[in-house]
């Protein structure tokens, strides 16, 4: 399997217990730009059909902030800001 499949697969199979969180770790890892783009869509479309909460650590800033509703952003393990909407974290850049 690719690595956009795998971690469709992973999503998946996270998903088949009906949670009402979902932890994701680094889902851009490893993957073409356009696999990265559908992951993170499909990950935003999965947090919006079932109302889902969506803990990402991603190194992807651009990509994360695009289905983020609060995030951090850490520098040096410190937490150097915090958003409280996509439209504040934007402005980060």
């Amino acid at each position: 399997m690719s690595g956009g499949e795998q971690q469709m697969l992973a999503l998946a199979r996270a998903l088949m217990s009906a949670p009402r969180i979902l932890l994701i770790d680094e889902p851009s890892v490893g993957l073409a730009p356009l696999l990265v783009r559908r992951t993170i869509d499909k990950i935003k479309e999965l947090k919006d059909s079932f109302n889902l909460t969506v803990l990402m650590a991603e190194q992807n800033f651009t990509q994360a902030v695009r289905i983020a509703d609060r995030g951090y952003v850490i520098v040096h393990g410190k937490i150097a800001f915090t958003g409280d909407s996509a439209e504040a974290l934007n402005n980060t850049i």
